[in-house]
């Protein structure tokens, strides 16, 4: 996805004079972090939103932007990057500015209350109030350790898959035991545009930490010589030409088997890293910021947290429940921003204000 052709991004990688002066910055462009834009301009809070990918979307763009989500409410289903590009024709109206492919390196307290922010491009902001949805924070791929492999990496070798034609009427091995290496298994083993030649999923067990449904379906696929499921770990590889050519996989038995292939693609999950974010002073468990339910706001006064990136009591990680923790810090930022302001919660339905905000005209009802 080209954010540039997206008219609610107003990307402003040009030099600034000076720090930008703002109500609000955003730390993360996933969903959460779109819907908080909304939240904030719903309060008249203009955003400034950062995130270390060069476009919006989050991991539902960066991991499964073709894969359908079923939760979202009033929605029966759409992919990642429908959610994307929805949620930001949603925030058209808010003019948000994005700072993409950047990073957060340093958080200041300032003695007006504010706050110093910094990027990794030398983007600085004065903000009054900061809100954190870097979902799992600076997520990457936990990779195949297997020595030499890794000179295939982007071309035979993928651990994401963002463009799934490029996979079809291809020979494939796909390693892991994950909700990610069962749903693309089924995918491409399955009749449609993206379908593979073949589809061999190695697995270390014979156990899942897959949906119960998916893998009865792999099964009944093996059983109907549709694909393979092999039980081993990849402990080596082949290559001509400069080619990967074979993987050898060695299973419990001690046997080395040799498996053809044109691609591997390998889904052993996310590995979590806060990065900067550790050392801004909050409190953190388990690689997790510590909010309350009120406001969700961290144990830094001005500083919230909204999506995966946040635990609290009964937290559970859904991008219904963001939205609903995004709309909740908005209204606790707003003193921060108003301090002599009463803000009253008003409904999209019925206030002309609102109307005027999003840019729509008040119905009239006979």
């Amino acid at each position: 996805m080209d954010p540039q052709i997206n008219p609610a991004i107003t990307a402003t990688a040009n030099s600034h004079d000076g720090p930008i002066e703002t109500d609000a910055v955003i730390v993360g462009a996933g969903p959460v972090g779109l819907f908080q834009v909304f939240e904030l301009g719903l309060l008249e809070i203009k955003a400034h939103i950062i995130d270390s990918l060069a476009y919006p979307g989050g991991q539902c763009i960066e991991l499964y932007p073709d894969k359908p989500i079923y939760d979202i409410p009033a929605v029966p289903v759409c992919t990642g990057k429908e959610l994307t590009d929805n949620l930001l024709k949603q925030i058209e109206p808010f003019g948000a500015t994005f700072h993409l492919g950047q990073e957060v390196t340093l958080v200041n307290k300032r003695e007006d209350g504010r706050f110093d922010l910094e990027t990794s491009k030398g983007t600085r902001f004065i903000t009054k109030t900061i809100f954190i949805a870097g979902g799992v924070g600076s997520f990457q791929p936990r990779l195949l350790r297997v020595d030499g492999l890794d000179k295939f990496d982007g071309n035979q070798l993928h651990y994401r898959v963002r463009t799934p034609s490029a996979f079809a009427g291809k020979n494939l091995v796909i390693v892991g035991g994950g909700d990610s290496a069962l749903d693309w298994t089924l995918n491409f083993v399955q009749d449609g545009p993206n379908k593979a030649e073949s589809v061999i999923l190695v697995h270390r067990r014979d156990g899942f930490k897959a949906a119960p449904a998916s893998v009865a379906k792999m099964k009944e696929l093996c059983d109907a010589y549709e694909m393979q499921f092999i039980v081993g770990q990849v402990t080596g590889f082949e290559e001509a030409d400069g080619q990967l050519r074979s993987v050898k996989v060695t299973g419990g038995d001690g046997v080395t088997r040799v498996v053809p292939l044109d691609m591997l693609l390998v889904f052993f999950g996310l590995s979590p890293k806060l990065g900067p974010i550790a050392e801004w002073g909050l409190n953190i468990e388990r690689k997790q910021v510590v909010v309350d339910t009120e406001k969700f706001e961290t144990s830094v006064p001005g500083i919230f947290a909204v999506g995966d990136i946040n635990v609290y009591p009964g937290k559970k990680k859904l991008i219904l429940s963001g939205f609903h923790e995004a709309a909740l810090a908005a209204f606790g930022a707003a003193p921060y921003i108003f301090p002599e302001k009463r803000i009253h919660l008003q409904y999209t339905t019925t206030s002309p204000k609102l109307h005027k905000v999003l840019g729509v005209e008040t119905p009239v009802f006979d």
